[in-house]
C-alpha cells in the first residue's frame, strides 16, 4: 500500500551520529521520524527494522545506534509527509537538517525527550481523520502482507 509512517524510537544515550555529510549530536531520549512509501511502506518500514543493510538515508545511520520500538503505518494516496512533520512539530523538537532535504520543512526527526510520544502521535492522527496499524517488528508487517 502507499502511504506515510512514523517510527518511534529510543536513544539510550546521548550520542554523536554521522550520516554521509552531516553529523547530528542526539541527546538521550525518545524521537519520532516521520517518512512516506507511495510503492510500498510495508517494504520501507520492514527495512527500518533490519539491523544489517546499507546506509542510504539520515535515518538509516541514526537506527544503527537505536532501538526502533513501534512503527504506525499510515495508508493513503496522497504524500503526507511534510504534513504530519508539520504537526508532529507542535510536540517535539525538531532535529534540523535530519532528512526531509526533499520537502519544504526542516526536519522529518522530532525529539521528545523523556516523554514517550505514542499520545501525541495517536492524536495527530485522529485530528487529521486518518487511519493508521501500529507494529513493532518485522514479522508483524509481513503478518499484514500475508493478509492482502
Amino acid at each position: 500500500m502507499k502511504g506515510s509512517y512514523f517510527l518511534v524510537i529510543w536513544l539510550d544515550e546521548d550520542k554523536r551520529i554521522k550520516t554521509k555529510r552531516k553529523t547530528f549530536e542526539l541527546k538521550k531520549g525518545y524521537y519520532v521520524y516521520v517518512g512516506s512509501a507511495m510503492n510500498s511502506v510495508e517494504k520501507r518500514v520492514e527495512r527500518h527494522f533490519k539491523k544489517e543493510k546499507r546506509s542510504h538515508w539520515h535515518i538509516d545511520f541514526l537506527l544503527k545506534e537505536s532501538k526502533l520500538l513501534s512503527a504506525y503505518l499510515i495508508p493513503c494516496e496522497e504524500r503526507l509527509e511534510e504534513k504530519l512533520s508539520n504537526e508532529l512539530s507542535k510536540f517535539g523538537k525538531a532535529v534540523k537538517g535530519f532528512g526531509a532535504s526533499d520537502l519544504k520543512i526542516s526536519s522529518n526527526l522530532y525529539y521528545f525527550g523523556r516523554k514517550e510520544p505514542n499520545e501525541a502521535l495517536r492524536d495527530i492522527l485522529k485530528k487529521l481523520n486518518l487511519t493508521w496499524k501500529i507494529v513493532k517488528n518485522r514479522d508483524e508487517i509481513k503478518n499484514l502482507e500475508g493478509r492482502k
